[in-house]
C-alpha cells in the first residue's frame, strides 16, 4: 500500500468529518441572531450544545495527523497562516465561551452580549477557514527552502475572500437545515423560511466561485483528465445541492440534511482532487510545491501511524455514533439546558 496516498485520503476523511459536523455548529451560530427571543435562541444553542465539543475532535485529529504525516507541509502552512489560524482559534474559543456562559445569567444585556459573540465568532471562523482554503487552492508563495516567502496580503486575496464568503453561505445553509431537522412547531417553520433565501445565496455564490475558479485557476481541473472517476463527485455534488430544496419542500428534514452533508463532503473531495498530489502548491515555482511525497514523514513513521489509525478510528466513529444516538430527536429547552 502507498502509505503517502493512504495518509492523503485519511486527512481528507478527517477534514470531511470536521466540515460536515462542526460545519452545522458554525452555521447555527451564523444564523443565531435571526432567532426571535430567548426561547428560540436557547433552542438553537441546545441543538448543538451536546455535540459541538465532540465535533471539534475531528479538527484536532486532522491537525495532529497533518503534523505527524506531513510535517513540512504543516510547518510551511503555519508559517504563512499563523495569524489567520490564531484568529480561528480565538473564534473557536469565543464560540465555546458564549455557548457556556450565555444562559448563566438572566440579565438581558448579558445574554445579548453573548448572543453577539456567538454569532460573530461563528461567522468569522467560517470566513477565515474558507479564506485559507481559497488561498491554498490559488497557491502559496513557498520558496526552495520550503518556507513561506510572502506576506499576509498575498494570502488574503480577492479569490481567497470569495471562497471565504462562499464557505459562510455553505455552512449557514447547512446549519439552517440542521436546525430544521432538530426543531419543531413555529420555530421550525420560521427556520424553513430562512432556508429558501439561504439556498439562493449559496447557489449564486456556488456558480460564481466555480466560474472564477475555472477562469483564474485552470490547473484546478487538471486531474480530471487523469482520474475520470472524479467527475462522479461533480455529478453527486450537483444532485445533492438540488435535493436540498426538494427535500425541504416535501418536509423531509433528514433527507435535506443528508444532502447538505453530501454537498460538503463532495466539495472537500473536489478540493482534494484539485490539489493532488500537492499539499501546498508554490506560486514561485512548481518545483517548490510540497507534495505528499516530498513533505512526508519517513515510511516507518507513516506505517506506525497507520496501525494507530486502524486501532483508534473505530473508537472515534463509535463515540460519534453514540453521542448522536443519545441526543437524537427534537431539541427542547429545560432548566439544565444551554
Amino acid at each position: 500500500m502507498d502509505l503517502n496516498l493512504f495518509w492523503f485520503f485519511t486527512l481528507g476523511v478527517l477534514l470531511t468529518g470536521y466540515a460536515v459536523l462542526d460545519g452545522f455548529d458554525l452555521g447555527v451560530g451564523t444564523l443565531h441572531l435571526l432567532a426571535r427571543g430567548d426561547q428560540e435562541r436557547r433552542l438553537s444553542l441546545n441543538s448543538i450544545g451536546p455535540v459541538w465539543d465532540g465535533n471539534e475532535v475531528w479538527l484536532v485529529t486532522f491537525g495532529g495527523a497533518l503534523f505527524a504525516a506531513f510535517p513540512e507541509a504543516y510547518a510551511s502552512a503555519f508559517s504563512g497562516f499563523y495569524l489567520p489560524f490564531m484568529a480561528v482559534l480565538a473564534g473557536l474559543i469565543f464560540r465555546a465561551v458564549a455557548l457556556e456562559f450565555r444562559s448563566k445569567q438572566a440579565a438581558g444585556w448579558w445574554r445579548a452580549m453573548w448572543d453577539g459573540s456567538f454569532f460573530l465568532a461563528s461567522a468569522v471562523t467560517a470566513l477565515l477557514m474558507g479564506t485559507a482554503v481559497g488561498a491554498i487552492i490559488k497557491g502559496v508563495p513557498v520558496g526552495a527552502d520550503k518556507e513561506f516567502a510572502g506576506t499576509l496580503a498575498q494570502l488574503v486575496n480577492p479569490y481567497a475572500l470569495l471562497v471565504g464568503v462562499f464557505t459562510v453561505a455553505l455552512l449557514a445553509l447547512h446549519g439552517g437545515v440542521y436546525l430544521y431537522l432538530k426543531t419543531e412547531g413555529e420555530y421550525q417553520q420560521r427556520v424553513k423560511s430562512w432556508i429558501w433565501p439561504l439556498t439562493g445565496i449559496f447557489g449564486a455564490l456556488y456558480m460564481l466561485t466555480t466560474i472564477v475558479t475555472l477562469i483564474t485557476i485552470p490547473q484546478a481541473t487538471a486531474n480530471f483528465a487523469k482520474f475520470p472517476a472524479a467527475w462522479g463527485l461533480v455529478v453527486l455534488n450537483v444532485v445533492a445541492i438540488a435535493n436540498v430544496p426538494r427535500a425541504i419542500y416535501k418536509d423531509q428534514p433528514l433527507a435535506a440534511f443528508a444532502s447538505s452533508a453530501t454537498t460538503i463532503a463532495c466539495l472537500v473531495g473536489l478540493f482534494g482532487v484539485a490539489q493532488f498530489p500537492n499539499m501546498i502548491t508554490s506560486t514561485l515555482d512548481p518545483a517548490y510545491s510540497l507534495t505528499i511525497y516530498s513533505a512526508a514523514s519517513s515510511a516507518k513513521t507513516l506505517g506506525i501511524m497507520q496501525i494507530v489509525v486502524f486501532i483508534g478510528m473505530p473508537f472515534v466513529l463509535a463515540y460519534t455514533a453514540v453521542i448522536y444516538w443519545v441526543f437524537r430527536g427534537k431539541v427542547q429547552v429545560d432548566r439544565h439546558g444551554y
